[in-house]
């Protein structure tokens, strides 16, 4: 009775056997998949010596070394380690081609916005009369001043005459004014000068845009088809 029990039939010993096989090939993918990744670094030396490790070597940190899969295929590089002399230079460049870069970009912006404002020329004419115009009031206006101050000085002058003969009895009310009116027409006078100064700046100014404008126009105008003979 017992015998019969375990007397399983061969076909049923057999899928045992498979089921075995199957669980012992999937633990050992399991196992092979959490294996590390293993890499080799190698490298010919200063002396021509052909090296090989597990890591990084550190006789060859001055040049290249080869970083290679278990396989023997090239899985990437790693370049030598710099000074610090070498690593500043490194650093001076790339900050300078970054710059650079930032350069360009903002370069790229300001074109953008200029061909906003200023579609065509007749714009642009227009916005430089415009702005000329309000520093000529502006100038106007100060020249106004000046001769304000000129008239009133006149006035002052005047009183001052009574004291030709004794300057030491101007009343210091009257020597008051006329301190004031000497600053006042200083002022005047070099906000006048700066504000003639600004119509140059601002004709520099416009007398820039426009050449740039010229270049952005033309680069946007439609490239003509060669005709045909």
């Amino acid at each position: 009775m017992v015998s019969k029990m375990f007397d399983f039939p061969a076909a049923a010993t057999a899928r045992f056997g498979l089921l075995l096989l199957c669980g012992a090939m999937g633990l050992a993918g399991s196992v092979s998949a959490q294996a590390p990744d293993v890499a080799i670094y190698t490298c010919v030396d200063a002396k021509g010596r052909k090296l090989t490790s597990d890591r990084p070597i550190p006789e060859c940190s001055d040049r290249e070394q080869k970083v290679l899969n278990p396989s023997g295929t090239v899985k990437g590089k790693i370049g030598p380690v710099l000074t610090v002399h070498e690593r500043a230079e490194l650093e001076a460049k790339e900050r300078a081609e970054q710059e650079e870069r930032a350069r360009l970009a903002e370069e790229k912006r300001r074109d953008r916005a200029l061909m906003i404002r200023y579609p065509n020329k007749d714009v642009h004419d227009r916005e430089r009369v415009e702005a000329l115009k309000q520093v000529t009031l502006v100038i106007a206006t100060g020249a106004g001043r000046i001769k304000e101050l000129q008239e009133e000085r006149v006035v002052i002058d005047r009183e001052v005459e009574f004291y030709q003969k004794d300057p030491s009895k101007v009343p210091p009310l009257l020597r008051r004014q006329i301190d004031e009116n000497t600053e006042n027409l200083a002022v005047q006078q070099r906000f006048l000068l700066d504000k003639q100064a600004e119509i140059k700046r601002v004709n520099d100014r416009f007398d820039a845009e426009l050449a740039r404008l010229k270049q952005l126009w033309q680069l946007q105008r439609p490239t003509l088809a060669p005709k045909t003979p």
